[in-house]
């Protein structure tokens, strides 16, 4: 990768470092469904901004629109949705660890799916430095814990399915979309799915009450879906789905980075094995031998 996808890969990953924490706080007052109709709405308003501020010019098709209105379900409102049902039953370190299995699935996807995405050693193996990593990582929050629901592991489960298959599908019907177009496109039509559904399904369908709460839903909102779905969509444009859902793996190391900066939380040795196994899966992901000269 260049430098200037290093850039928006570590950004993205340090906003959706903390997305687990915060749709954990969301679910303790409103519904999974109202938080996720809330979360795009504001994702939704957010990216029109910034696509209205940068003239971004936007499809008039129909089949370019009505591929939007199946990426904006697919790939945001539903495993959204799935994520937010599934820790109300789970901690948000497991979610962290089942998240985690998104590239392994897109690797899968994008090798039969594209042409410029092929499996590859270096991508496998980094990708399964990349998960180890994650699972020693977390794995002293998981130890002791068997409270975690089987039906809310699966939730996130297939919402990584959802994320894998959907960045597939984005790289292969959008490539023709101007660049901000294609990550506030889906936004738009995630919002319009989230709220013509979620009143009806979920009942009752709450407005946030506690500041915290509203916190919650502007940051998951505002950054961890407009700005954060900009820079996905770039990114899956830019370097490929694989590298890009590979962002995923920054994900629980970003989280504990933080709980030891700002919560003092002790420096373990998962911390340092699993941070030294991540960042070793992205190189080993990226890797690139140079060609060899010709005599």
């Amino acid at each position: 990768m260049k430098s200037k996808h290093w850039v928006v890969f570590i950004l993205l990953g340090i906003i959706w470092s903390s997305s687990f924490l915060w749709i954990k706080i969301g679910v303790q007052e409103i519904g999974p469904m109202a938080l996720v109709a809330f979360r795009m709405l504001f994702g939704a308003l957010a990216g029109v901004a910034i696509a209205v501020i940068n003239k971004t010019e936007w499809p008039r098709d129909s089949r370019t629109w009505r591929d939007f209105a199946i990426l904006g379900p697919t790939s945001l409102a539903i495993p959204i949705f799935f994520i937010s049902w599934g820790e109300q039953s789970i901690d948000s370190a497991v979610a962290s660890i089942l998240n985690a299995t998104v590239p392994l699935f897109t690797i899968l996807i994008a090798h039969y799916w594209l042409h410029d995405d092929k499996m590859t050693v270096p991508k496998v193996v980094g990708l399964l430095i990349g998960f180890s990593g994650v699972v020693v990582l977390m794995s002293e929050d998981l130890i002791g814990n068997a409270q975690n629901s089987i039906l809310g592991q699966a939730a996130v489960v297939l919402a990584a399915l959802f994320y894998a298959g959907s960045a597939v599908y984005a790289r292969k019907a959008t490539q023709h979309v101007a660049g901000l177009a294609r990550g506030v496109a889906p936004l738009i039509t995630a919002a319009l799915f989230m709220w013509l559904l979620g009143p009806v399904f979920e009942k009752p369908f709450k407005v946030p009450v506690l500041p915290l709460t509203w916190v919650a839903v502007l940051w998951l909102g505002i950054l961890g879906s407009g700005l954060a779905f900009i820079m996905f969509y770039y990114l899956i444009h830019e370097i490929g789905p694989t590298r890009a859902t590979a962002v995923t793996y920054i994900f629980p190391l970003g989280g504990v980075i933080l709980g030891v900066l700002f919560l003092d939380e002790h420096l373990s040795w998962q911390l340092l094995m699993g941070s030294v196994l991540i960042i070793l899966s992205l190189l080993v992901i990226n890797y690139q031998p140079k060609p060899k000269a010709s005599n």
